[in-house]
């Protein structure tokens, strides 16, 4: 985890002036801003100290309220904003328009996270309920039904019944990067793959991600089991319950379970398999759609046909466009091997969950898998192909949530840069 700094800033010397001279110990060499494009990138800066501009390693600033006499006999060292008559007030609109755009971009990220994490986490809930169900006959492969049985569950156990162990996904969340972030420390792995990349480096990343994904291994179970078991049946446990659960999973202590239970090592496979395709999939899908959708900004501006509110909106949109595609890809492509994850997962746990047939119920599960090769012949015999996809409604909801508040964030960013321009 190394400290990121944008190229070309050496901290105190982004003012202009010859900072790269022999001897100054910066490591960046200097800028001298001569134009309003360059200088609008700071327009946050400090107030001035008097007499401190343009001066050159070795001179000394010149007391306050006297005039220095080397500037006046040379000349103004800097060009004034365009347009401006001398006082300044020229940069007041670019640098409200600059404030504007960075608390925009602030909010259109912050408004794609909350949705990611929070807004969509009761379609989370009910979709891995079904996936576990296998009792059930009723699919859930489109939205509407999904709907019901979430109006079913929130009038019979309250609105707490679809919010359920989101806390411990934000645990699970930072479980994974601190142990991805400490790995990487502790080892030659590369958490990140630069452009002049290797084979060797992408297995080196891709061994960091395996190894990060057993780690969280059995916090991912125990914080699939609040999702799933059943309010009617669930104490009121602590935000840190999915911490105690998960060593107690590794260690072999806490909550009793069944001998049904597959031990965490039958569990290293199909976590890691599904976790790395997810990876690679996402990855790629992100690249694709990043790399057309700046090639057809590019084009746009080359044909000078961009207003200056598009070219705004595409310093943002096109990552969160392209996060959204991958994550959208990934889980759809990924969504049968997901099932038998979490059915493996949940197995001999003595959980109980909701009846998505009813909505008023509870069910055990009492599944009996050998391993991932027998869940997906006995899911296949019994439940046929579609039985893989249990729940699926849910994924249409979820995303189809996520693209509204992705377009509705863009409508105001549009509607707040032409009232500022």
């Amino acid at each position: 985890m190394h400290p990121r700094r944008p190229d070309g800033f050496d901290g105190l010397g982004y003012r202009g002036g010859a900072r790269d001279e022999q001897g100054f110990g910066g490591p960046f060499p200097a800028r001298s801003f001569s134009s309003a494009s360059d200088l609008s990138h700071w327009v946050t800066t400090p107030p001035d100290i008097p007499g401190s501009r343009n001066l050159h390693w070795g001179e000394k600033s010149p007391p306050y309220g006297v005039p220095d006499t080397s500037t006046l006999l040379e000349g103004p060292a800097e060009e004034p904003f365009p347009g401006s008559s001398g006082g300044g007030s020229s940069s007041v609109p670019g640098q409200s328009s600059e404030q504007l755009n960075r608390f925009a971009g602030f909010g259109i990220g912050l408004a794609s996270l909350f949705t990611e994490n929070v807004l969509a986490h009761p379609c989370i809930v009910l979709r891995r309920q079904c996936q576990v169900n296998y009792h059930a006959r009723h699919y859930h492969l489109t939205p509407f039904t999904v709907i019901n049985i979430m109006y079913s569950f929130n009038k019979t156990q309250g609105p707490r019944a679809l919010w359920k162990g989101m806390g411990s996904t934000f645990i699970v969340q930072g479980v994974t990067l601190g142990a991805e972030g400490i790995i990487s420390e502790f080892t030659p792995l590369p958490r990140e793959i630069s452009h002049k990349w290797n084979p060797k480096q992408i297995g080196e990343h891709l061994l960091l991600k395996s190894l990060t994904y057993i780690v969280a291994m059995p916090f991912y179970s125990a914080s699939l089991i609040e999702t799933v078991q059943s309010e009617i049946i669930r104490d009121n446990a602590g935000i840190l319950e999915c911490v105690k659960e998960g060593i107690g999973r590794v260690i072999g202590m806490g909550v009793p379970h069944s001998k049904r239970l597959l031990p965490l090592l039958s569990l290293v496979f199909p976590t890691v398999l599904h976790g790395v395709l997810h990876y690679i999939i996402s990855s790629i899908i992100q690249k694709i759609v990043l790399l057309v959708l700046k090639r057809k900004a590019y084009n746009s501006h080359l044909a000078e046909s961009t207003s200056p509110v598009q070219s705004m909106l595409d310093a943002y949109f096109p990552e969160l466009i392209a996060n959204f595609a991958a994550s959208l890809c990934s889980d759809v492509i990924l969504y049968p091997l997901e099932t038998v994850l979490h059915r493996l997962h949940i197995q001999g746990t003595r959980t109980i969950i909701d009846n998505t047939d009813l909505g008023y119920e509870v069910l055990p599960i009492n599944t009996q898998y050998e391993g991932m090769r027998d869940c997906i012949n006995t899911i296949r015999q019994e439940e046929g192909m579609l039985g893989f996809y249990k729940g699926f409604g849910a994924v249409v909801i979820q995303y189809t949530l996520h693209a509204a508040v992705l377009q509705i964030t863009k409508i105001i960013y549009s509607t707040l840069l032409q009232n500022s321009v």
